[in-house]
């Protein structure tokens, strides 16, 4: 398994990976996770990665710590790029990544512009692994977002999934249209406020790729007869002006007990996190609640990718 942009083998976006490439990474993943059960010889002894984040994160940055700790390699690391680094003396990105660059074997980056990570990965002499770029993507999540459904239900196919929340801003939910617009049989149905629609060109991409897509009025409407339930939070850090009216409709898309009463028995709940009240904790005991295993994925998903990354 091999991931190569440009020639060098940066992650930028989900487009990246083609069916072949994920089985071999979510094979991968599978010995990662039973390597943390059983333990191992480290993979990556002497290996350094930099974690440049410009923006807040919890599961994302500690889990890419974790996971290079995990495979015997190093970390160096700054949380709040944007205040704590040179970039609050102007430094431009390009400028950083060339000298963390020589810091650090890759970089794992996130940051508040689109596109930020392609930026970086065209000046970058390290593989640059984008972590979130504005509204743009974050592949990585969504690498671990479908590994998680494979695990809970067994397959990629004939997927009946429901995109709820901000799609609008949802950076995890345009990466992982990306990816489940690979396989057959995808209907999606799209269930958000009027303002945080998701954008015009998505959803005419998934159509042109054969995916079914349908809008619903409310959650309780789409969950019918759903296989995944993939709920958001409004992104309201990257609204230029709080929306009343989405926040008022939102009522209408929370993940709800009467929501799980008319959720299917073998359908998942999940989210990329934080949540915000869009998902009543009263939720969270249900086994259909698949959130915190998500969230757990991000470790043994993130192993395989930098074993790919930074293996010889």
């Amino acid at each position: 398994m091999e991931i190569r942009s440009g020639g060098t083998r940066h992650v930028v976006s989900a487009e990246q990976f083609p069916p072949a490439l994920l089985e071999a990474l979510f094979a991968s993943a599978g010995e990662m996770a039973r390597r943390l059960r059983a333990g191992g010889p480290p993979l990556l002894p002497g290996r350094v990665m930099a974690t440049l984040f410009y923006e807040p994160s919890t599961r994302t940055r500690l889990s890419f710590e974790s996971a290079m700790l995990r495979l015997g390699g190093q970390v160096v690391s700054t949380e709040n790029a944007r205040d704590f680094s040179s970039a609050i003396k102007g430094e431009t990105l390009e400028d950083s990544v060339r000298i963390v660059g020589g810091y650090a074997d890759c970089i794992v980056l996130r940051h508040p512009e689109e596109g930020a990570a392609a930026r970086a990965a065209a000046v970058s002499t390290v593989p640059v692994i984008n972590a979130g770029d504005g509204r743009g993507e974050h592949p990585t999540q969504a690498l671990l977002d479908l590994y998680t459904i494979r695990s809970e239900l067994g397959r990629l196919e004939g997927l009946r999934v429901v995109m709820a929340g901000d799609l609008a801003n949802g950076r995890t939910v345009h990466s992982l249209i990306r990816l489940l617009s690979q396989y057959r049989g995808l209907r999606v149905t799209l269930a958000g406020p009027e303002e945080l629609r998701l954008p015009a060109p998505a959803v005419q991409a998934l159509r042109q790729s054969g995916a079914e897509v349908r809008e619903a009025q409310s959650l309780l409407e789409a969950v019918v007869d759903a296989d995944v339930v993939y709920q958001t939070r409004i992104q309201a850090e990257r609204l230029s002006q709080p929306l009343a009216a989405a926040g008022q409709d939102a009522a209408r898309f929370r993940v709800t007990r009467e929501v799980m009463a008319a959720l299917p028995p073998g359908a998942v709940v999940m989210h990329p996190l934080p949540r915000v009240g869009e998902i009543d904790p009263e939720v969270d005991s249900d086994p259909r609640a698949a959130y915190f295993r998500q969230a757990r994925n991000g470790v043994p998903v993130r192993m395989a990718l930098l074993a790919s990354v930074l293996g010889e």
